[in-house]
């Protein structure tokens, strides 16, 4: 199924400026520390929102419908590498982050902005189409598949957490990653090979460029008229907590 890449409905976005994060890399610790601290405080006033795009060093996240049986590497192998793997309550299945992949964290206000969960994850999803569609790729869903893949392979992936009406996690895009170390997990919901948008321009593309067009096409898709930018955010001085990280 190919996804609609304009808004179609009126959103009732807050009145209040998107707050975006541009952060380059961030540990997903510290990165999930930031998303917990801001749904926390759009949850308390829901005419703010925020949007945080980062990478991360390389790390495994199993979501709902992820198992460890996804990743292909053995517990030694993992210490070698020096990747962890951390159980999260996101959805989706396993994922593989790592540096050239782009995170994607809305903090939303569903209820205010007047979006189910289906829609919102729609709208997401079109989002990423959008991104894909200005570099004359064609981003579509398969049947069952939560991402977007480009001539059947998986490019983007979605996995979204909602607490009291409060969006966090989102999506992952592959810009420019080493598509090698993807072999090592079962990726997507159902499982795909892995591909990225610069594999599949079959150039080089910088990553602050889709960073930007991601950015510009969440505002428009979402109903947000302002942005205020950010490159930091205070609480990533602190050190990142260790809790819900497996050792394995």
């Amino acid at each position: 199924m190919r996804l609609e890449s304009s808004p179609n409905l009126k959103l009732h976005a807050p009145d209040a400026a998107l707050q975006a994060y541009l952060l380059g890399s961030v540990e997903f610790g510290a990165a999930l520390d930031l998303q917990r601290l801001l749904a926390y405080q759009v949850a308390c006033n829901r005419d703010q929102a925020a949007l945080i795009l980062c990478e991360h060093p390389a790390h495994i996240t199993i979501g709902r419908q992820g198992s460890r049986t996804h990743v292909f590497l053995g517990a030694d192998e993992l210490r070698v590498r020096g990747w962890r793997v951390r159980w999260v309550n996101r959805g989706g299945g396993t994922w593989l982050h790592v540096p050239g992949q782009l995170a994607v964290y809305p903090i939303l206000p569903l209820d205010q902005l007047g979006l189910s969960i289906p829609e919102y994850l729609r709208r997401l999803r079109a989002v990423l189409a959008a991104v894909l569609d200005d570099f004359s790729l064609r981003g579509v869903t398969e049947a069952g598949a939560a991402g977007l893949h480009v001539g059947g392979r998986l490019v983007a992936d979605c996995g979204v957490a909602v607490r009291d009406w409060v969006s966090y996690y989102g999506a992952t895009l592959n810009v420019n990653p080493d598509l090698e170390v993807f072999r090592q997990i079962r990726c997507g919901v159902p499982p795909a090979a892995t591909t990225s948008v610069e594999r599949e321009r079959r150039g080089p593309l910088r990553s602050a460029l889709i960073r930007e067009r991601v950015l510009e096409h969440f505002a428009a898709h979402f109903g947000f008229s302002r942005t205020s930018l950010f490159f930091h955010h205070p609480s990533l001085l602190r050190k990142a907590p260790s809790d819900a990280v497996a050792a394995v």
